[in-house]
C-alpha cells in the first residue's frame, strides 16, 4: 500500500523549511503528500522539490478565495506542481444564505477546473454533518445540490456520529481520496492507532474501494514529523 500525507500534519516543520519536510517525509515511507500552503515558494519550486524526493502530489487544500481572486494564476501554479485535486478545506455554511453563497461558488468553478483538468473537492470537518443556524444539514446540501467530489475526513465524520465506513461506501461514486485519521470522538485528535476511531475497518473498506489514503494527524505530539512516522509504523502493521 501507498499512502499519501496531509502536509498540515508537520506544519511546525513546513512552515520552517519546506524542502526539508519534504525529504523526511518521503524517508518516512510517504508517497504522495497534500498541501495546506506553499509558504512563498514559487510552483517551479514546489514542483522541484517534489521530484528531487520522488513525490507526487495528491490534492492541495486550497481556498475559494484563490478562484475567485486569480483564477488563472492559481490554475497556473497548479498545473505547474503537477495537480489535478483541489481540494477546499471548508467554506461558510452556517447560514442558509452562507451555505447558497458556498454551492453557487462550487457549482460555478467546478466545470472551469473541469476544462483545466483539474477536480474540485470539498473536505469535512464535523459541523457539516450537523444542523446550521438554519436547520439545514450542509454536507447533506452540497451532496443534492452540487455534483463536487468529496474528500471525505472520516475522523471529523466519526465525531459527528456518522458511521465513516457507511459514508464513504454510500458517497463511493464521488470519494476518491480520503482522510485517515484517529482520535476520540470528543474532537481530541490522536496518531493512527491511538485513538478510537474505527481506523481499521475504514483503511480496509477504502482498499477495497480503491480510495487513496492520505494520513492526517495534526497534534504535533511531541512534533509533527515523529507523529507522522508513528502513524506509518501503524499502517505497516494493518
Amino acid at each position: 500500500m501507498e499512502y499519501g500525507l496531509q502536509l498540515f500534519s508537520v506544519r511546525d516543520f513546513t512552515e520552517k523549511d519546506l524542502a526539508y519536510t519534504l525529504e523526511q517525509v518521503a524517508k518516512i515511507g510517504y508517497k504522495y503528500v497534500e498541501f495546506a500552503g506553499f509558504f512563498g515558494h514559487e510552483a517551479k519550486e514546489v514542483k522541484a522539490m517534489l521530484d528531487a524526493n520522488g513525490l507526487i502530489v495528491s490534492g492541495t487544500h486550497s481556498s475559494l478565495e484563490d478562484l475567485v481572486n486569480d483564477f488563472e494564476g492559481t490554475v497556473e501554479y497548479h498545473h505547474t506542481i503537477g495537480n489535478t485535486n483541489y481540494i477546499l478545506p471548508g467554506a461558510p455554511w452556517k447560514t442558509a444564505v452562507e451555505l447558497d453563497d458556498t454551492i453557487e461558488k462550487l457549482n460555478r468553478f467546478q466545470p472551469m477546473l473541469a476544462a483545466e483538468g483539474i477536480t474540485l473537492g470539498y473536505h469535512n470537518h464535523n459541523g457539516e454533518f450537523l444542523p446550521n443556524e438554519d436547520g439545514l444539514i450542509p454536507h447533506a446540501e452540497m451532496e443534492k445540490r452540487t455534483s463536487v467530489q468529496f474528500e471525505i475526513d472520516t475522523y471529523w465524520a466519526y465525531v459527528a456520529g456518522q458511521d465513516p465506513v457507511e459514508l464513504i461506501t454510500r458517497l463511493q461514486e464521488r470519494v476518491k481520496v480520503i482522510h485517515l485519521k484517529d482520535g476520540l470522538a470528543n474532537g481530541e485528535g490522536f496518531a493512527l492507532g491511538e485513538g478510537t476511531a474505527p481506523v481499521a475497518a475504514v483503511h480496509e473498506r477504502a482498499k477495497e474501494l480503491g480510495m487513496r489514503m492520505v494520513v492526517e494527524s495534526e497534534t504535533l505530539k511531541p512534533d509533527g514529523l515523529l507523529e507522522v512516522t508513528r502513524c506509518m509504523e501503524y499502517l505497516k502493521k494493518l
